[in-house]
């Protein structure tokens, strides 16, 4: 014998077992990780041949702020990446936030004071 519930509702139980289903699919999507779009841009094209030990080594080039967008625009310039003034900003404080830690000074459109970078979802 069937549940009166299940028998005078079916719709419903169907309705409410998908919305019940599929929020648990946006919870799980809600808590990936967000990176930020220097964090991607620099592990699509800079990780491969930048292990961290590059980042920590005694003779490195970046020894601030702006030597280090200075590398960050030379090296996408020798790969042939084209990145505009935002994106290398975006790229050197990426690598500030999570190695470098100079202190930031203002400087070209995409470069802040703050170090807060825009967030964008892994799941996109």
């Amino acid at each position: 014998m069937s549940s009166p519930f299940t028998t005078a509702f079916p719709g419903r139980c169907l309705v409410l077992s998908a919305f019940f289903g599929f929020g648990g699919l946006a919870a799980h999507a809600q808590t990936t990780p967000l990176q930020t779009r220097g964090e991607l841009l620099y592990t699509t094209h800079c990780i491969a041949c930048h292990s961290s030990e590059m980042h920590w080594r005694d003779n490195r080039r970046a020894n601030d702020w702006e030597s280090l967008k200075v590398q960050v625009r030379r090296w996408q310039g020798n790969t042939g990446l084209q990145w505009d003034e935002a994106d290398i900003a975006e790229v050197a404080g990426y690598l500030n936030d999570t190695i470098y830690q100079y202190p930031r000074t203002a400087g070209p459109v995409g470069s802040s004071l703050s170090g807060q970078s825009p967030r964008v979802s892994a799941a996109r």
